[in-house]
């Protein structure tokens, strides 16, 4: 029914078969897969387009049923798969059960509300009626990571698929059978036939399938590398493009926060996902005069997390997805250390099978450091002083990324107003920042633009359409 976790193919020679799933906690190649060959793509695309027009015709109360049956099969295979992202992706296995908990959680809500968003809106004018509509464009690329290999996607195609849109899936390298495994669910769950399809598609061929008229958007949610190429190539054929491109968020500790509480959000905002998140607790910008307390109390809860197998329940930390990942994270530490960075905790690879980085914190940390001014994807925490609230805020801001962010105080009119002040998609008061069905998803500067989630997110992928009639 899933991939199996156990057959091995690592027979396969490695250049003709360039996608590979590893068990990052083991370091062991589990399977690899051969990129899809040019008649293969164009059998997706025509599938897709077909699908397209079958789905589409569909009614909204119609196509949110298939979403309810797909959260169903979802809840009903909740061990299975999330075995297999843990193995896959090396994600601790309570945080994998999680996030399919929460992919059954997003799809139910779209097939709930979307039809009061989506039904025409009457507007007066001079005409004897006009109104507006809202209409699929038809087939979506989606481009999706390794770090929440099912959220990531459930949560962008549960509002377009409302709408009627129908998806190709390209799914990061290191995750395929997580893809493969994506694209039963949808089977099962019964719909159509090109409603949502995995491909293995090469990058040289990802931007040929932009291309190509039966695609008519895109979405991606990567690196800023990866958003500004696919973004130019968008734009070269006019094709609609929504881009989630990471972040490095502050979190903001004023003098007058509840220490405990901001300690206990800190190290949960930063070890999400073994540090591996985009909306990830990231620059810690602690107000002077709570400086001392705060830091001793979050190396000390931090130093007793638990790192190990992820498919133990009571770890906390697993491994980093890939060797070259955890070697690119230490390579920033190292560089932070050289400007002057202090470590009180952790900074080395672990010496041990698989790809595990200590949890880490680093202080003495300014604004030109390495730790401040890149993303740290990986259980490292920069500390960094901020003279006053005024001065935390500018900090927060001193960044090409604007994703989430949030601030900790027990002045809560203060909290609003700071994060009124904040330049990110999200900012939160007294919580690490979380992703939400209910609430709009996305970032500003360097982190990208549109939105996910929300009623934002059913109109992306629309053609809103003005109706008057004489």
């Amino acid at each position: 029914m899933f991939p199996s976790l156990t057959r091995s193919l690592v027979s396969k020679a490695a250049p003709l078969y360039p996608i590979v799933s590893r068990n990052p906690a083991l370091g062991t190649v589990i399977q690899r897969f051969s990129f899809d060959s040019k008649n293969v793509i164009d059998k997706t695309l025509s599938t897709a387009q077909e699908g397209f027009e079958k789905f589409s015709s569909l009614s909204i109360k119609e196509r949110g049923d298939l979403l309810k049956n797909l959260a169903n099969v979802l809840e009903s295979r909740i061990d299975k798969l999330a075995e297999l992202a843990t193995v896959e992706m090396g994600k601790p296995i309570v945080e994998s059960e999680a996030e399919v908990k929460k992919c059954a959680w997003v799809l139910r809500h779209f097939a709930e509300t979307s039809e009061a968003f989506l039904k025409p809106v009457p507007v007066e004018t001079d005409a004897q009626d006009s109104h507006i509509v809202y209409q699929p464009l038809g087939v979506v690329f989606g481009i999706f990571p390794w770090n929440f290999p099912f959220w990531q996607v459930y949560r962008a195609i549960a509002p377009s698929m409302m709408v009627g849109n129908v998806y190709i899936m390209r799914h990061a390298q290191n995750v395929p059978m997580c893809a493969l495994a994506i694209e039963e669910t949808f089977k099962l769950a019964g719909f159509p036939d090109g409603a949502l399809q995995n491909s293995f598609c090469s990058i040289p061929t990802l931007h040929e399938m932009l291309e190509d008229p039966r695609v008519k958007a895109t979405s991606l949610t990567g690196s800023v590398g990866a958003g500004a190429s696919l973004a130019a190539k968008a734009g070269s054929v006019l094709k609609k493009a929504v881009l989630e491109l990471g972040g490095s968020d502050p979190f903001i500790v004023l003098k007058d926060a509840d220490l405990e509480l901001a300690v206990d959000n800190a190290v949960a905002g930063r070890l999400l996902n073994s540090g591996q998140s985009c909306i990830a607790a990231k620059r810690f910008i602690v107000e002077k005069d709570i400086l001392k307390p705060f830091t001793e109390a979050f190396v000390e809860k931090m130093g007793r997390v638990k790192i190990g197998n992820p498919m133990s329940r009571s770890v906390r930390v697993g491994p980093i997805a890939r060797k070259d990942l955890m070697l690119g994270l230490h390579d920033q530490v190292l560089r932070s250390i050289e400007q002057g960075a202090k470590v009180l905790i952790g900074g080395t690879p672990m010496n041990r099978k698989g790809f595990f980085y200590p949890v880490t914190v680093l202080t003495d940390v300014n604004e030109e450091n390495t730790a401040f001014t890149e993303e740290l994807f990986g259980p490292v925490a920069p500390i960094i002083v901020a003279q006053d609230a005024d001065d935390a805020v500018r900090l927060a801001n001193k960044s090409d990324f604007g994703l989430g962010s949030s601030v900790f105080t027990k002045d809560i009119e203060k909290g609003k107003e700071i994060a009124l002040r904040l330049e990110a998609g999200q900012a939160f008061v007294n919580n690490f920042v979380k992703s939400d069905p209910r609430l709009p998803f996305g970032g500003v500067k360097k982190s990208g633009y549109g939105r996910e989630c929300s009623q934002h997110a059913l109109f992306e992928f629309a053609n809103v359409k003005t109706i008057w009639v004489k």
